[in-house]
């Protein structure tokens, strides 16, 4: 990891553990179908469920995304979620530093070294860079940061 450098991912596979986090915009749905070469509604119809207003992956036997294979990790790499695209740049991260400090325990792609302030920066410029339709409705809270630029 260059020093400068806030985050740099280790394909470690952590950040696709846990059931429920991987929710899908519009956009997120039309690119997975595509690149699994499903309509949409056969896409959500294998592969998601809707809780709480909100559609959303599911999760195989193990806990972990059901497009995660381990030692090989993420198979739908190009068609991911934006949401996935953004770890670990989510706004609670972004906005408060004890987050922060708290996700380097997980993820070994955090810099310590570089810093709260420089992750804040690298990261808003990152999820902006996705292009997130903050408007729909469907949209992840954790990549609504259009009001964190500097």
């Amino acid at each position: 990891m260059s020093e400068h450098t806030a985050f740099e991912c280790q394909m470690c596979g952590h950040c696709c553990e846990g059931t429920g986090g991987i929710v899908m915009a519009t956009k997120d749905r039309i690119r997975l179908a595509k690149h699994l070469g499903l309509t949409v509604e056969e896409m959500l119809s294998k592969y998601a469920e809707r809780v709480s207003g909100k559609l959303r992956l599911v999760a195989g036997e193990d806990g972990f995304c059901i497009f995660y294979k381990d030692g090989k990790g993420c198979s739908v790499h190009l068609g991911r979620p934006d949401i996935c695209r953004a770890w670990p740049f989510f706004r609670g991260n972004l906005v408060d530093e004890s987050s922060w400090e708290m996700i380097q325990t997980d993820c070994k792609g955090v810099s310590l070294e570089a810093g709260h302030a420089a992750f804040r920066k690298q990261g808003v410029a990152y999820v902006l860079a996705l292009d997130v339709d903050e408007s729909d409705p469907e949209a992840a809270t954790a990549l609504r940061v259009s009001d964190l630029v500097e």
